[in-house]
């Protein structure tokens, strides 16, 4: 392995990296006549039927990259959560109808918090016409 370039994802950043990892697949796993824009950008168009767009986005936030809970409160986490996803699918000129959730949780978060989490995510939903329709839970439950 003398002399090998191993390039680390902070070498290619963020696009080289999704344009590596596209090449990664195979092209009929990446391509099909009604996905009118796939990998690369925020959001995927996908065209069910003649004179109909679905647009689906997802979005990932990581604490300690894009909140830290020292600085923000659970209500405020939730409404961001949903806020991000919101803004993809406004920059794509789509309405939003539903949403789903992941959430990567270490296993020590007070269920109080994630109550609040969801009323921050919940009042948003409301005000906008988004119907939570379910998601994923990855728990951490760890040995103390």
């Amino acid at each position: 392995m003398s002399g090998e370039s191993r390039p680390t994802v902070r070498d290619v950043g963020e696009f080289g990296l999704i344009e590596t990892l596209r090449a990664a697949l195979p092209p009929e796993t990446t391509a099909a006549e009604a996905l009118t824009l796939g990998i690369g950008d925020d959001a995927a168009v996908w065209r069910p039927t003649p004179g109909e767009a679905l647009v689906v986005t997802t979005d990932a936030l990581v604490e300690g990259v894009h909140f830290r809970l020292n600085w923000t409160d659970w209500p405020s986490l939730g409404h961001k959560a949903l806020a991000v996803n919101l803004s993809d699918l406004a920059a794509m000129g789509a309405a939003p109808r539903l949403a789903t959730l992941t959430l990567g949780l270490r296993g020590d978060e007070l269920v109080t918090d994630l109550v609040a989490f969801y009323r921050g995510l919940g009042g948003l939903a409301a005000r906008t016409g988004v119907v939570i329709a379910g998601g994923a839970l990855s728990l951490e439950m760890g040995c103390d």
